[in-house]
């Protein structure tokens, strides 16, 4: 692999033109590629860049414009040899991001993530460019200009690829792959991508291909038009026949029928798996037993969370939406009430909303939770934005009101001046690390006080051949006090409704 240098100072002709930048639509008035002249502001401006100091206002007409190089976007061999399924080859790609809000640092930090989704779903990283706009170009993204500059690029480094951080218009899709020659996708492509690589069980499956039909069905296209052709009268053989000769129709009409047609099949799928996830929690609650649930950033280590928490041996890998499926495990308070853990789908920047529906069900778990452990990797450069992205996808299915504790993981990892900012915002919050166990403790102590109490208080008289009533006492509420007389076991407790009406023949008046 040829090695690309992240210094300056052996920057190619092309990425200068790129830090230099010009106008937002230059390709009218050109580039003199062999005129690399910086004037004493711009040395100022790019010094400023590199430490993350700058701020939206108060640019210069070319300084707002420029399509600027991210340092540290270079995708090194040992970085991802570890993983088995990028021993194949890899797609060679290039980033590609609009600074339209926020600090320099903030659009660096998404375009750091974005080289973290297109390692995970496989590719080689030889590149992460900027510019800086007011909005996305509507044609382009990046404007004409600064396409024709990132063409160059792309020949240059031998690129066969273009992930943009951002969902692409199907017109912005159709124009950038028309003029750099090479294939383009956006962030919402690569994450449906890298579901599509983890989904294990059926409905997780189901539900990715749900997410992805979704999303083609709007950018259909085809080389030289072919999309736009019609059938002949004998289409039989090509798949066509009877119902596929309406007047006029092209493939491409033919295509999105089919597309529907496999969606509808798949939500009638998914709703038979709902209703058989909808049953088991029907089950836990009618039963009463409490529910947890693990939501978080993908990759703040909740899977690792669960396993220490329950010992339940999820898949932990380091790499982002390395689990899709739910898993629910349970366990037992101290003084031996029953609950129940589930980790749930990773969150990220940006979710494609597709995802966000496609995974509903899924994510209803977090929905109907008495309590939710919202995960943070306290040790990214910017948790509080992890956040920010998980609280809008909660209040997107409808989880803001389930009671929340936040669990600040990988201690072992973070800078603890870096997590005051959160202990200060987050009253119940806790700093743990899965990998270590330090603050586990503390945190199962402040999950059992959180959990729901059973509201009937009761004094029963148990025969000792009741056994099965003691028990599901001890497990399904809070035994206050026992006493073993004579007569039978003898409990002051408090319980859910249910299993209050099967102990009310064995209720003992209260003395006066």
């Amino acid at each position: 692999m040829t090695t690309h240098s992240n210094s300056y100072d052996e920057t190619t002709d092309v990425e200068l033109d790129l830090i230099q930048g010009g106008d937002e639509d230059d390709s009218s008035t050109g580039h003199d590629h062999d005129n690399h002249n910086h004037d004493s502001h711009d040395d100022e401006y790019d010094s400023g860049y590199d430490r993350g100091e700058l701020s939206t206002e108060g640019l210069d007409l070319e300084e707002r414009q420029a399509l600027r190089r991210v340092v540290g976007m270079s995708t090194e061999l040992t970085d991802i040899s570890e993983v088995e399924y990028r021993k194949l080859l890899l797609e060679r790609v290039v980033l590609v991001g609009v600074w339209t809000e926020g600090t320099a640092e903030d659009t660096e930090n998404s375009l750091a993530e974005l080289k973290l989704l297109a390692e995970t779903a496989g590719s080689e990283v030889l590149e992460g460019v900027i510019q800086r706009r007011k909005k996305p170009d509507p044609a382009t993204f990046i404007g004409s200009g600064k396409v024709q500059d990132l063409r160059q690029l792309v020949a240059s480094l031998g690129a066969d690829t273009v992930i943009a951080d951002g969902e692409l218009a199907p017109a912005q899709l159709r124009n950038l792959e028309d003029r750099l020659k090479v294939k383009v996708v956006d962030r919402t492509a690569l994450i449906l991508d890298i579901f599509a690589q983890h989904a294990k069980s059926k409905e997780g499956k189901a539900q990715v291909e749900l997410a992805q039909l979704q999303y083609m069905k709007q950018r259909l296209r085809g080389w030289g038009g072919n999309l736009s052709r019609q059938a002949g009268g004998r289409v039989g053989a090509a798949g066509g026949g009877i119902g596929g000769r309406g007047p006029g129709e092209t493939k491409i009409e033919t295509d999105r029928r089919r597309i529907n047609t496999k969606i509808a099949k798949l939500r009638r799928e998914l709703k038979d798996l709902k209703g058989s996830r909808a049953t088991l929690r029907q089950e836990r609650r009618r039963n009463s037993i409490p529910s947890v649930a693990i939501a978080g950033y993908t990759n703040a280590g909740k899977s690792s969370l669960l396993n220490n928490l329950t010992g339940a041996g999820v898949l932990v890998e380091n790499a982002l939406f390395a689990t899709l499926d739910p898993t629910t495990r349970r366990t037992t308070t101290s003084d031996g009430r029953v609950y129940t853990f589930t980790d749930t789908v990773g969150f990220v920047r940006h979710l494609p909303h597709d995802i966000v529906e496609a995974f509903r069900s899924t994510l209803e778990e977090v929905a109907d939770a008495d309590l939710l452990l919202h995960v943070v990797d306290g040790s990214h450069p910017d948790p509080l934005a992890q956040i920010q992205a998980v609280r809008g996808v909660l209040a997107e299915i409808g989880a803001s009101d389930v009671p929340e504790i936040m669990v600040i993981n990988k201690a072992d990892l973070a800078d603890p001046i870096a997590l005051a900012p959160i202990l200060h915002r987050e009253p119940r919050a806790v700093v743990v690390s899965a990998h270590t166990g330090e603050g586990i403790d503390k945190l199962k102590l402040l999950v059992e006080a959180s959990l729901p109490q059973p509201d009937i208080a009761i004094d029963a008289l148990l025969p000792y051949d009741r056994g099965d009533l003691v028990s599901r006492i001890h497990s399904e509420g809070s035994v206050d006090q026992l006493e073993h007389t004579p007569e039978g076991t003898r409990l002051a407790a408090r319980v859910h409704p249910g299993l209050a009406g099967e102990l009310a023949p064995y209720q003992v008046a209260p003395t006066h």
